[in-house]
């Protein structure tokens, strides 16, 4: 009995004619990894005869156009993240306008002259109170010494009756001796003190300085003069503490 040849399969290799090599599986595909800009893009699917081509030595063309198509990509994403280059001449950032500062040196001016205005009311109040003070000082110098002369005054006045005495005593020659020294010893401590005497016979009557306790004629006078001194007075440098008592003489 005669055997009936069986139809080549199409997975056996090699049984038929003309047959090619065997060839691996499109579904086993191989991993491949593109690096670009830090990033790994892979692809799960590898184009269909890459290994054959690959073993055979044959051009990777699938190859080269996916890296052609990478490469697009690429220069999608730099275009992308870049922005369109300008088609025109290159854009020059034009130069930083000044401020406006006519607001500003209106709001300075103003501050100034405000400043100038208080520093001269400042400079007003000082120059009124340093004369203020400076009259204070006058005044108080001027009180204190009228103050002093008056006490001054005070005790020499309570002294006037002694010199009174002394005088009596000396047109009467009783001052000699030892009294006659204390006598001259007083008179010149006193007038340290600025006490000075006056009202001596001959001179010109002075209502101001002279009290007139009597009144008479004569031919031997031009004017009235005093012409007999019952008291001598005293004044302490420009005051008056006494008159002296006198008797005018006016002529006929």
């Amino acid at each position: 009995m005669t055997q009936k040849p069986r139809a080549a399969d199409s997975d056996d290799t090699g049984s038929t004619p003309g047959g090619s090599a065997p060839t691996e599986s499109s579904s086993d595909t191989e991993e491949r990894v593109v690096i670009r800009n830090n990033r790994k893009l892979s692809d799960a699917t590898e184009p269909e005869g890459t290994a054959a081509d690959a073993e055979t030595g044959a051009p990777a063309e699938g190859l080269v156009e996916d890296a052609e198509v990478v490469v697009d990509e690429i220069e999608a994403e730099v275009n992308a993240t870049d922005g369109p280059e300008p088609s025109g001449p290159p854009v020059v950032d034009a130069p930083a306008q000044p401020v406006d500062g006519g607001g500003t040196g209106t709001s300075l001016g103003a501050e100034l002259t405000a400043l100038r205005s208080e520093l001269d009311e400042r400079t007003r109040d000082l120059q009124r109170v340093s004369a203020e003070y400076a009259n204070y000082r006058k005044r108080v110098d001027r009180d204190r010494a009228l103050v002093q002369e008056q006490a001054t005054g005070s005790v020499l006045a309570a002294l006037l009756p002694i010199l009174d005495d002394l005088d009596r005593a000396r047109e009467h020659g009783d001052l000699v001796g030892p009294f006659g020294t204390v006598a001259d010893q007083l008179t010149g401590a006193l007038g340290k003190f600025g006490l000075t005497a006056f009202g001596e016979q001959g001179d010109p009557f002075d209502p101001t300085r002279h009290e007139a306790v009597a009144h008479q004629t004569s031919a031997e006078v031009s004017e009235p003069t005093c012409v007999q001194v019952m008291r001598r007075g005293y004044q302490l440098g420009e005051r008056l503490l006494r008159p002296a008592l006198v008797a005018v003489a006016d002529p006929e």
